[in-house]
């Protein structure tokens, strides 16, 4: 899990992703909400790696990007909207 998280983005909709040592890949994926902010709408970790961070890994790289390049973001996953609840450092990024 020390592996690169990669984005891959298709006219907006994509993912984030990082691969485990086993080949299974977590992910967070995301669709465009509008000009200038995405919506993060379903994260995934293999049961096997839950409990690392791993999620929370894919989210704060969300994050930088984010703010990298001005966009808001939606999180309508429940996890990941959950995870900006505890995280007020984000705030900066949150779609109102």
């Amino acid at each position: 899990m020390d592996g690169e998280v990669r984005k891959e983005d298709d006219n907006g909709k994509g993912r984030y992703v990082l691969s485990m040592p086993d080949g299974q890949e977590a992910q967070l994926t995301f669709v465009p909400g509008g000009p200038g902010y995405m919506i993060i709408d379903y994260s995934f970790v293999p049961p096997a790696y839950r409990g690392r961070g791993v999620a929370l890994r894919l989210i704060r790289t969300a994050v930088e990007d984010a703010r990298r390049t001005g966009t808001k973001i939606s999180p309508l996953c429940g996890y990941v909207a959950a995870e900006f609840r505890r995280h007020r450092d984000w705030a900066d990024v949150l779609k109102g």
